[in-house]
């Protein structure tokens, strides 16, 4: 089963918990403090456009990359309603190609979590160092092994909205640090119809160990790491680590 297909279609109605306010604005007082108030940014795994949108409302010229056709599509009617200069391109984050280098890469909502093995991470922090100007900055966050192991583990979560809802059900493998989930959705297509579709999302829980190993390979410095939801320090708890990760000079 493929994924974020028709999920796309009622994503950003089940994402309404999400602070997304308080995520661009962690964003952006990271790159502030490094004087960076403009230029070319890239959204790595930027789903629907949310967080492209504002940093572009901000006056960064925005790329966003996605390997989901359906959510770019959704991310475009997004662009399109609020005329903002945004490049999306479709593809896969351990191959994806920019036309030349940018002030920073920002990936946000676990999306590098997608990625199945130490190998692949450290292909896709390689390809972000080669993307950044001298000293740029890579901003990102990914979820702990805590977070996978305690809260989402073995659980399943359902949630009702007027137009649709989900039952989304999680398989943990504890030894390789893989995360299944499979995701019932039930759409309101016209009056009172729905209609049931099924994806299944992988992800894999790396160690904070790894996710170093990973950035040190690929050339770049680890400058910070805070808790990204209370942006305190890292504890045994954390559930969410947010990253910050600079080029070390080319």
């Amino acid at each position: 089963m493929e994924q974020y297909t028709n999920f796309a279609k009622v994503y950003d109605l089940f994402m309404d918990n999400v602070p997304y306010e308080k995520w661009v604005k962690q964003i952006k007082d990271i790159l502030q403090a490094e004087n960076i108030y403009d230029g070319l940014i890239c959204d790595l795994g930027c789903g629907t456009g949310t967080i492209t949108e504002s940093l572009a409302n901000s006056g960064y010229d925005m790329i966003g990359i996605d390997n989901s056709y359906d959510m770019l599509d959704v991310a475009t009617e997004k662009r399109y309603e609020s005329g903002n200069d945004i490049l999306y391109l479709c593809q896969d984050m351990r191959e994806f190609e920019l036309y030349g280098t940018v002030r920073a890469v920002v990936s946000r909502c676990d999306s590098l979590n997608y990625i199945q093995s130490l190998k692949d991470l450290k292909k896709v922090f390689a390809l972000v160092n080669n993307y950044l100007d001298p000293k740029g900055l890579f901003i990102f966050d990914m979820n702990t092994v805590y977070k996978y192991q305690n809260i989402l583990s073995d659980n399943t979560f359902a949630e009702v909205r007027d137009m649709a809802g989900f039952i989304w059900e999680n398989s943990y493998d504890s030894e390789k640090r893989i995360n299944e989930y499979d995701l019932n959705l039930f759409i309101n297509l016209e009056g009172d119809t729905y209609q049931r579709f099924e994806e299944r999302h992988v992800q894999k829980a790396f160690t904070f160990e790894e996710i170093v190993s990973a950035i040190e390979s690929s050339n770049m410095v680890l400058e910070s790491y805070v808790d990204a939801d209370n942006q305190k320090s890292v504890s045994e708890s954390t559930e969410r680590i947010l990253f910050v990760v600079r080029e070390r000079g080319k």
